[in-house]
């Protein structure tokens, strides 16, 4: 199945502890690069985290971003730490015998950071209803990479039928292409009153033949889309070795084109590298 490296997806939880939404996009990139924003309190999630999205997705830089909100509603009861307040309280004491000042305000005690503190959410039990909700934005994200995958492989089956009828175009031009070198050589021997005897001619013949024939490359070319379509219906990640196979169609691609002596020929190895490059640029997103 091919899947593109470039999506997004959110899921949104709510529970009474309040609400939250997970948050996955992704670029291409050549290897799996994760990056995750996370709450403080929720910072040890993230090996879990990371574990989950390695399991599952293998290319492509993956932001993923965990929002919460608890409910005010549900705020848990306050908590008086007794032994500060009584610290406090003596500290003060112990500063108005010395300066005979001031007066102790219970409520400056009450404002003293660490006084009066809420207490605590089970971060324990909300991350226990946040993970699987995690595992479904991921279903809906993959998913998302697969649409988009599916739009990419008919583009690149396109551009594959392309090249097949430009192979095609210069095989049917083959055999006119070396006939008329052939007139062609004839024709400047007799311009130059030289006479060659019909061995030399037919090996000065073959020599330029095989200089110009370009049937090897074709085969190869042939043997390239037939294992591209191979690799398109793979079920892994397949990006790697369609971008090694693009390699394979521009090095053929190029050969073709220094061997040609024809405009037929030329145009249709310009045509096959605008398709070969139409084809790289596409595969550069497909995990």
């Amino acid at each position: 199945m091919i899947r593109s490296m470039t999506a997004y997806a959110r899921r949104d939880i709510k529970g009474e502890w309040g609400s939250s939404f997970w948050e996955l996009r992704s670029v291409n990139h050549r290897y799996l690069d994760t990056s995750l924003r996370l709450p403080e309190s929720f910072r040890g999630l993230e090996p879990r985290i990371r574990a989950h999205l390695r399991s599952r997705l293998t290319r492509g830089k993956v932001e993923c971003n965990l929002h919460f909100q608890s409910d005010g509603n549900t705020q848990k009861p306050l908590i008086l730490n007794k032994k500060l307040a009584k610290q406090l309280v003596e500290a003060g004491r112990w500063v108005k015998r010395k300066s005979d000042e001031g007066e102790i305000n219970p409520l400056d005690i009450l404002r003293w950071p660490g006084v009066m503190v809420a207490e605590e959410q089970d971060i324990d039990v909300i991350s226990d209803e946040l993970m699987p909700a995690l595992e479904l934005v991921l279903d809906d994200f993959i998913q998302s990479r697969k649409i988009e995958g599916e739009a990419l492989k008919k583009m690149i089956e396109h551009r594959l039928e392309g090249v097949d009828k430009e192979i095609a175009n210069i095989r049917i031009h083959m055999p006119a292409i070396l006939q008329w070198q052939r007139e062609r050589l004839l024709s400047k021997l007799d311009e130059a009153k030289i006479q060659l005897e019909n061995t030399r001619l037919e090996q000065e013949l073959l020599l330029i033949a095989q200089r110009i024939d370009v049937a090897e490359e074709l085969e190869r070319l042939d043997s390239h889309i037939k294992e591209t379509r191979h690799i398109l219906n793979k079920k892994e990640a397949v990006g790697r070795q369609l971008d090694f196979m693009m390699q394979e169609f521009n090095r053929e691609s190029n050969t073709l084109a220094s061997k040609s002596i024809n405009t037929d020929v030329t145009n249709a190895a310009i045509q096959l590298k605008v398709l070969i490059e139409q084809m790289r640029e596409q595969i550069q997103n497909i995990e």
